[in-house]
């Protein structure tokens, strides 16, 4: 059974940073197209950024350009996030899946076939 768990979202101020993690079981995350989505009560799911595990091709909405990044050790997709601000706040969720990657101004969460349950980042002023 395919699992993806998210951790380290939490409180925090405007101007600091926090890593998310997202570990798998379950599946394996080498060479997948793995992306990080956004969630505000009342918005739209929102794609935050996207990369193929098994090459150095990735993406990034231009909200969190040059703050997030995204990277992979193992088993274990990372979102670091730097320079937060209350626009960031959210849930985060990781989701995964095994066709090619592509980035169309936009990352579609429908093409998607596994995702995690969550993790809250609150970013105060």
């Amino acid at each position: 059974q395919v699992q993806l768990v998210e951790s380290g979202g939490g409180s925090v101020q405007a101007g600091n940073s926090l890593r998310l993690s997202c570990v798998a079981s379950g599946y394996d995350f080498r060479m997948k197209c793995v992306a990080w989505f956004r969630q505000v009560p009342g918005k739209a799911r929102g794609g935050v950024a996207v990369f193929y595990t098994g090459g150095n091709w990735m993406h990034y909405a231009d909200s969190v350009k040059g703050r997030f990044a995204i990277d992979r050790a193992q088993d274990t997709v990372y979102l670091q996030m730097n320079d937060l601000n209350p626009e960031d706040t959210g849930r985060y969720f990781c989701a995964a899946h095994e066709r090619a990657c592509y980035y169309s101004g936009s990352i579609d969460g429908t093409d998607f076939s596994f995702w995690g349950q969550g993790t809250q980042v609150t970013v105060s002023s």
